[in-house]
């Protein structure tokens, strides 16, 4: 399996965010990543799986419901 490690740097760009967000998801343990000596990389499938688990999906309402309220 290859993946691509990136570093708190290139994550914040990904994320669109700030350098702190991905210092802080590290800090806290909510996202996987590998220690190289004084050096943090996160492998970019953590950066998906990280992504994939907090995309909210839209609630689908069908057309008959609506009405019925107004």
């Amino acid at each position: 399996m290859t993946d691509r490690y990136l570093s708190v740097d290139q994550v914040a760009e990904l994320l669109g965010t700030t350098v702190r967000f991905p210092r802080r998801l590290i800090e806290e343990r909510r996202i996987r990543y590998v220690k190289v000596g004084r050096h943090v990389r996160i492998p970019e499938s953590a950066v998906e799986e990280f992504i994939e688990s907090r995309t909210v999906e839209p609630i689908r309402l069908r057309r008959n419901v609506l009405r019925r309220v107004a």
